[in-house]
């Protein structure tokens, strides 16, 4: 990040409420296991009052084998919808084989890895809601000998459950959703030093950078 936004950034974080402050340098301090690439960048600023986001892809080698986008959300006053305080958005993308895009329970499967990998880390959490899209890309012309894609997007959000002193435990939060990009991406079982991963026998194949 250049320094006009490092500083535009510090100003917002230091005039944001002590809670959403303290939600966001848990997210800040969080580490994921090292095939998940993850940085902070512009966050929307007509959700909420107050809002961070971060960005990850998930890499191979000189392979990106799946991205997403995590918005924390923060409204003082609440929010009717949320009924809560605080709100987690995402959008998590994969390129998907083409056995696996065909299954009709698909869209079933993945989000079930979405509140799986929150139970899984026993997080309790409320008012969830998204939509799972698939889309098929085939090639025609000059593009013609490329081979059919097909792509899943996984669109959510849901209410983190608002622990000590009014903060949601967004570095568990954090860590349920590098659990889910790390299965949509179809990395295997997480290693000893990584953050552990609830894995389901559906893969991918990768997509070079």
């Amino acid at each position: 990040m250049d320094d006009a936004k490092d500083s535009g950034e510090a100003g917002r974080h230091s005039a944001a409420p002590p809670v959403f402050r303290a939600a966001v340098d848990a997210l800040r301090a969080s580490r994921l296991r090292p095939q998940i690439e993850v940085e902070s960048t512009r966050a929307p600023q007509r959700l909420a009052p107050h809002a961070y986001a971060l960005e990850a892809t998930v890499v191979d080698g000189d392979q990106d084998l799946a991205d997403g986008r995590l918005v924390l959300l923060h409204d003082p006053a609440g929010h009717d919808a949320w009924r809560g305080t605080f709100r987690l958005v995402t959008l998590v993308r994969a390129e998907l084989e083409p056995e696996m895009a065909a299954d009709p329970l698909l869209p079933e499967v993945c989000w079930s890895w979405l509140t799986g990998a929150l139970q899984a880390r026993g997080l309790t959490y409320g008012e969830p809601s998204g939509t799972v899209t698939r889309a098929s890309s085939h090639y025609f012309g000059g593009l013609s000998e490329r081979p059919p894609a097909s792509q899943i997007e996984i669109r959510a959000s849901w209410t983190p459950r608002e622990g000590l002193g009014g903060v949601p435990d967004t570095a568990a939060h954090l860590a349920s959703w590098a659990d889910l990009l790390a299965q949509v991406a179809g990395l295997p079982p997480a290693g000893p030093g990584d953050a552990a991963v609830v894995t389901l026998p559906q893969r991918r194949g990768p997509q070079s950078r």
